[in-house]
């Protein structure tokens, strides 16, 4: 069984399932099993909010722990059993995969064998038979290859929690020479949002609120907030706009796919007088774990 993970840093996503990437340990048994680890004695509330920002996923366990919380939820979704075999197929960012490939391959992929951990109170016996690593938003395309195959050129705008990843793709083969990686992710949109409706009415509104609203969907806030908070959208648009013309592309000439998190955000916030080519917006936030399942199936299906 091949299980797809994306490890970002705003949310923990497989095939089926996705929550926040919190994670809150406890010596005792906490007042509520629901979304709990357990694993070697300690239990961990996975998904309370997000964590601190960590540019080196493997600097502590939680992206480990995490990992067995998002296997669990995949099994469950599947009704697969729980003692099971796994390959696990994963991603990096596109600027820094051949860098960190190794490591977080190391990191994902103990000696440990098979993991026993418990989640929501049902035990589970996994053995990872192999860890598979994958660029990020590229791999996703492997579910619309029609995309790529139809355009002599393309942009691919990956927009995470934390980065906007760059990369051209020339007669469907990626240009490595063109990857950038940019801090302007989601989290930073959301938390200057937070902040300016703070100081402009005295209100704390929370992340989910914000996303919600930059999403145009349903919540329960005052007509000054909402569109204080869509007026930010725009902003943080045009700064992504700009930063990517800065990088070197010309997004009124080349068509863009874009996609992660916040895809659905610039498909809301794009203007017409922005005069942009081709844009495909993929707001599937499952997109990446699903075509790190389909690759590994072809690989296989290929031998």
């Amino acid at each position: 069984m091949v299980i797809g993970i994306d490890h970002g840093y705003y949310a923990i996503k497989g095939a089926h399932i996705s929550f926040p990437t919190g994670l809150t340990a406890y010596d005792y048994e906490p007042y509520t099993m629901q979304n709990v680890l357990q694993y070697q004695g300690r239990y961990f509330v996975c998904g309370s909010g997000r964590q601190t920002l960590l540019k080196d996923k493997t600097a502590n366990d939680n992206y480990y722990l995490l990992t067995m919380a998002a296997i669990a939820k995949e099994l469950s979704v599947r009704k697969a059993p729980k003692k099971c075999s796994v390959i696990l197929a994963a991603g990096l960012p596109l600027g820094s995969f051949g860098r960190e490939k190794k490591s977080f391959r190391e990191y994902l992929f103990r000696k440990e064998q098979p993991l026993r951990f418990k989640y929501e109170n049902e035990s589970y016996e996994v053995r990872i038979q192999d860890v598979r690593l994958f660029p990020q938003g590229y791999s996703a395309l492997a579910l619309q290859p029609e995309w790529i195959n139809s355009e002599p050129s393309i942009l691919l705008v990956d927009i995470g929690g934390w980065t906007v990843d760059l990369m051209r793709l020339d007669n469907a083969v990626p240009n490595a020479a063109t990857c950038r990686s940019l801090e302007m992710g989601v989290i930073r949109c959301i938390d200057e949002i937070m902040e300016q409706v703070r100081r402009s009415t005295g209100l704390s509104v929370t992340e989910i609120q914000v996303e919600r609203v930059l999403n145009g969907s349903a919540c329960s806030m005052g007509e000054e907030v909402r569109e204080l908070i869509q007026r930010y959208g725009r902003i943080y648009t045009e700064r992504i706009l700009s930063a990517i013309a800065e990088s070197g592309f010309d997004l009124k000439a080349v068509p863009a796919i874009v996609m992660g998190g916040g895809a659905a955000i610039l498909k809301r916030h794009v203007r017409t007088q922005d005069g942009l080519c081709r844009q495909i917006y993929l707001t599937d936030i499952h997109a990446n774990a699903s075509g790190y399942e389909r690759i590994v199936g072809q690989m296989s299906a290929t031998r």
